[in-house]
């Protein structure tokens, strides 16, 4: 029994420490709090703003489907719908979402796109180099036997001869 606890420990131990399971915990405390600072934005300067345009605050907008959504003994008779939440909620949402695409998305994009690019003209250069390599070989035994051309017809395939002895001398 004590082997299947260790066992059963060390895999959420490792599960744990994986690297994935860290950045997504850190990312979702940082989301919450990067959460409540947009919705104190909201609630603190938005409805406020949207409030002065109308009669209240955002928050407080609401409208009766039944009866006259009267406040008696500090309940509202009928059904009431709030609207006003659903849409500080929404400007909530909508703040949020273009802060993160504006200020993580969109650079990383850009970033992610400069590095296809530079990897993309890195392998291009590495291709040139290796055709430009493989040319210069070509070039060099090329040159190498129009060297050798004429002189292989001695049979000594090296080209390079002394000139002594070997051949007949047509004054002697």
């Amino acid at each position: 029994m004590a082997e299947k606890k260790e066992s059963l420990m060390g895999g959420f131990k490792a599960f744990l420490m994986r690297g994935n399971v860290i950045d997504l915990a850190v990312a979702v405390v940082i989301g919450a709090a990067f959460t409540n600072i947009v919705n104190s934005v909201v609630k603190g300067i938005i409805n406020p703003v949207v409030g002065a345009f109308g009669t209240k605050d955002l928050e407080s907008y609401s409208s009766c489907i039944k009866d006259s959504c009267a406040v008696v003994n500090g309940e509202v008779q009928g059904i009431q719908l709030q609207w006003g939440l659903v849409l500080s909620a929404v400007l909530s949402f909508l703040i949020t979402a273009a802060v993160v695409y504006f200020l993580m998305v969109l650079p990383m994009a850009k970033i992610l796109a400069k590095r296809a690019a530079h990897d993309k003209a890195k392998e291009g250069v590495a291709e040139t180099m290796e055709i430009s390599e493989l040319e210069v070989l070509k070039e060099i035994r090329d040159h190498l036997v129009s060297q050798r051309g004429p002189a292989t017809g001695t049979g000594s395939g090296t080209g390079t001869g002394s000139g002594g002895g070997s051949g007949t001398h047509p004054t002697s």
